[in-house]
């Protein structure tokens, strides 16, 4: 996962960065994404169309079912709660949301969010603080196990690398193209600022939230048998700091994964919009999302897992063939941008800033000049 988060780190650069050079407008800004830059740059709305279909059924329909899962099963190790129920309420609370009321949980998720996310980031900086002489032997086990010799006569070198492919993606989501469809309604003066913030959003994501669990659950001794999951986390973070410790891990999974399952939501819709604008498809498509929590909810966890993968490497290999043959232009607005900052700007980039630039809406002369205005 570390390996995976230092080369998707540059992935996320180049299609945030596309997703910004390649936005266009919508009623609430701008909106964008791997679909927007394939039609554009590429000239291949079809492609554009099977991205689409591929980010719709992942985000909307088998990754919502990931995080309702790890909710339900969180709230049945800290509360001994029916995981259908779990669902029910789930189902009920998305719906209200996708239904009409996105703007009031996304007001509460920008403040709760983070400040959860930062509680976890300290109370494992605490434990690890604690077992500090256990650090070396925790971190001399990561890398023996997956490269040791036992490993490589078994085969399990290929196992880690693959599930650690697998995980390090679902964690930051990085080449994927998800990520970009969210950079693309950025408010920027150059594209690349976004490119980099969300570059370092692959490294909190996965060098320190997920290394943070890891730290959590192998400094605390226990073998994992019959755990799986989150509630591995939460047995693991209880032995340190008492039973309180899994309750707190229900509630900020709760949140951390309901705001993932709204994004998820917006992810899939917008590019609904990309294929067509029906109301009618986009109602139903708001049904199966709230179907597929349900399903989620009471599933296997090997079930909804292997269902995520599946449409998260489809996604993949089609958003990594597009960034192979336009990712020069990212590269060229990299050198804008380094440019600009040598001369001592604050960079603001026009279209004909790069030569060869098609296809471009948002970044005219006039509407930049607009904008800056504003």
């Amino acid at each position: 996962m570390w390996v995976v988060a230092i080369f998707s780190a540059a992935l996320s650069f180049i299609e945030s960065t596309l997703a910004q050079v390649y936005k266009v407008k919508d009623s609430n800004g701008f909106k964008g994404g791997p679909a927007y830059y394939m039609e554009k740059a590429l000239g291949a709305r079809g492609m554009g169309i099977v991205f689409a279909l591929l980010i719709t059924f992942c985000f909307g329909l088998a990754f919502n079912s990931v995080q309702s899962n790890t909710i339900s099963i969180a709230f049945e190790e800290a509360f001994s709660t029916n995981r259908l129920v779990i669902g029910m309420v789930l189902s009920v609370l998305t719906g209200f949301v996708i239904f009409g009321g996105v703007n009031r949980i996304a007001k509460v998720s920008q403040v709760v969010v983070p400040v959860m996310a930062i509680f976890y980031l300290i109370l494992a900086a605490y434990i690890v603080i604690l077992n500090i002489s256990e650090l070396p032997r925790v971190i001399s086990l990561i890398f023996t196990s997956a490269f040791g010799l036992n490993e490589v006569v078994a085969g399990g070198v290929g196992a880690a690398i693959i599930n650690g492919v697998k995980r390090g993606l679902f964690s930051n989501e990085a080449g994927m193209g998800s990520a970009p469809v969210a950079a693309a309604t950025a408010d920027v003066s150059h594209p690349v600022k976004q490119g980099f913030i969300q570059t370092l959003g692959v490294f909190v994501d996965t060098l320190l939230i997920c290394s943070a669990t890891a730290f959590i659950i192998l400094l605390s001794g226990i073998s994992g048998e019959g755990l799986g999951g989150i509630q591995l986390t939460q047995s693991a973070l209880a032995s340190h700091v008492g039973p309180w410790a899994s309750i707190f891990v229900a509630i900020t999974i709760l949140l951390l994964c309901f705001s993932s399952i709204i994004g998820n939501y917006y992810y899939a819709e917008s590019n609904i919009g990309f294929i067509k604008e029906n109301k009618a498809a986009i109602f139903i498509f708001r049904l199966a999302v709230l179907g597929m929590i349900l399903f989620g909810s009471v599933s296997n966890l090997s079930m909804v897992w292997n269902l995520a993968d599946l449409f998260m490497a489809l996604m993949a290999i089609t958003n990594l063939i597009a960034l192979a043959l336009i990712g020069k232009i990212a590269i060229a607005v990299l050198k804008d941008y380094l440019k600009q900052k040598k001369e001592g700007k604050d960079p603001v980039f026009y279209a004909s800033n790069i030569k060869g630039l098609k296809n471009v809406e948002c970044w005219k002369d006039e509407n930049v000049e607009v904008r800056k205005e504003a």
